[in-house]
């Protein structure tokens, strides 16, 4: 899952959301340096990606490009998750996607002084593209692709991976769907206990 599902998955609360935002930005027990609630957005965003990455529909999508981009290939699949979640956006939420995305940029906007350096440097950046909108289309999530492509000095080759997504557009899909209900369903649970 990418900054879309992430952000999405921390519902309501804005400390949630901002711990999940930044949490690849906090490495080992420096998540103890924050509030109660963040830390819950940062341990969330850790069992999100565990869970994700263990899950066989998820395998399967990355089988399918394995070959081309090798450990690369749940990168992508993480940003191709977040085009079919843009995608699918009515079935998952009431809110408009363009209305969601601002009001997460404010909430990240408002609170980027609390966040580590990384987080900090990347948040202009994907207010200034809209990102979460533009994950919608495939254009979109070509341009992301090139943009990571670039911060690996050309090494992956992710600015290709688009045409797998049209090759196989529907069997990404139908493993996003199972994937998410999943994690879901293992989020709501872990944000419910904690």
């Amino acid at each position: 899952m990418n900054y879309l599902a992430h952000l999405y998955l921390s519902g309501t609360n804005e400390d949630v959301l901002i711990g999940n935002f930044m949490a690849d930005s906090i490495k080992g027990s420096q998540y103890k340096d924050y509030s109660s609630a963040i830390q819950r957005g940062i341990l969330l965003h850790r069992q999100i990606d565990s869970h994700t990455d263990t899950h066989p529909s998820f395998r399967s999508s990355t089988k399918r490009l394995h070959k081309n981009y090798s450990h690369y290939s749940g990168v992508i699949v993480d940003i191709f998750f977040d085009h079919f979640l843009a995608k699918n956006w009515t079935d998952y939420a009431s809110i408009s996607l363009e209305d969601y995305a601002q009001k997460c940029y404010l909430i990240l906007n408002k609170n980027i002084a609390i966040m580590p350096e990384k987080a900090q440097h990347i948040l202009p950046y994907m207010i200034k593209g809209n990102w979460l909108l533009s994950y919608a289309s495939v254009e979109g999530i070509s341009n992301v692709l090139s943009g990571m492509n670039r911060r690996t000095n050309g090494r992956s080759g992710m600015d290709k991976a688009s045409f797998e997504l049209e090759q196989y557009y529907l069997e990404f899909e139908a493993d996003f769907k199972i994937v998410f209900e999943d994690v879901m369903q293992m989020s709501k649970t872990f944000l419910s206990a904690s």
